[in-house]
């Protein structure tokens, strides 16, 4: 049956970026590739998995202020001045291109002040009532799998043509955790990319075992808060309890919001464009009638 997909705008436009060559460009000789790559990626999922709703998720907020309060090295090597995040010169001004066209054609584009699209992710796949295919290159939504609902990551390693699906069995055999587990386990190893340390050194093998022996980072600290020995690989012990205040905190930061107060939107895939003028306008000054014109033949597909 259709269900919903969840688009990690920032992520693909990112993969789109440096996935199409600068050479694609605007009438004017503006870099467009990023416009252009997400798209025909776009066009791409929805030929591919015909989801009855379809959403874009966007960064409001891409280091948002309660996951800095609580470890303030986050994603801070990312920071280019004040609290902007360091984004290519060519691919800045793509971004409101890409929110213009998402716009027009009339597919949901959700962010939330004070929150990542990652957040967006979250709640709107915990508020969802059917299936939910999640679409990302970040591992961190990983967390996210549930064989129940069913929800699952299509991850774009391998490009969007050729999509990673993870549900939970996937998840076990990538990391050797529970299906569900990726959060604590990710919390425990750290993640360099977005400034995360974890535990000094825990490293994915002790991590992995030690959320399998406990099922979760909340038992963990409570055995070693009782003084349980068993089931804690050598030495772990002592590096878990050298780190308690750090895994005190790092729950609130790694993992993704359930509650972000989202706005009340229609989330069904449009089958025709929203306000066809202003596409065809984006389409003349951009230079984007290819790629439009398959995006809208997938989308009354």
């Amino acid at each position: 049956m259709p269900g919903l997909m969840l688009l990690d705008t920032p992520s693909l436009y990112f993969r789109a970026f440096y996935g199409v060559p600068e050479s694609m460009t605007a009438p004017d000789g503006m870099p467009v590739n990023a416009v252009r790559g997400l798209i025909d990626m776009i066009a791409t999922l929805v030929r591919a998995n015909s989801p009855g709703e379809l959403v874009a998720c966007m960064d409001a907020d891409w280091r948002p202020a309660f996951r800095v309060a609580a470890i303030p090295s986050y994603k801070a090597h990312r920071v280019a001045t004040g609290d902007q995040e360091e984004v290519p010169d060519t691919l800045e001004p793509q971004v409101p291109v890409i929110e213009r066209v998402l716009d027009a054609v009339g597919i949901a584009r959700i962010g939330v002040p004070g929150y990542e699209a990652d957040d967006v992710i979250g709640t709107c796949a915990a508020r969802a009532t059917g299936p939910v295919d999640i679409v990302t290159g970040d591992r961190d939504l990983f967390q996210l799998v549930n064989d129940a609902q069913p929800c699952r990551v299509l991850y774009t390693i391998k490009g969007i043509r050729n999509l990673q699906v993870f549900d939970e069995a996937q998840v076990t055999a990538k990391y050797g955790i529970p299906g569900r587990a990726y959060a604590d386990y990710a919390t425990l190893r750290g993640d360099p990319s977005d400034g995360l340390p974890g535990v000094p050194g825990v490293g994915d093998k002790t991590a992995a075992a030690l959320v399998t022996r406990f099922g979760s980072l909340a038992a963990i600290l409570e055995a070693l808060d009782d003084g349980v020995a068993e089931g804690f690989p050598a030495g772990s012990r002592t590096k878990l309890a050298n780190a308690r205040d750090y895994l005190e905190v790092a729950p609130k930061v790694v993992k993704v919001a359930h509650d972000a107060p989202l706005p009340d939107v229609p989330l069904a895939r449009p089958v025709a464009a929203r306000d066809p003028e202003a596409l065809v306008a984006l389409a003349d000054r951009y230079g984007l009638d290819g790629p439009l014109n398959r995006l809208l033949a997938a989308l009354a597909g």
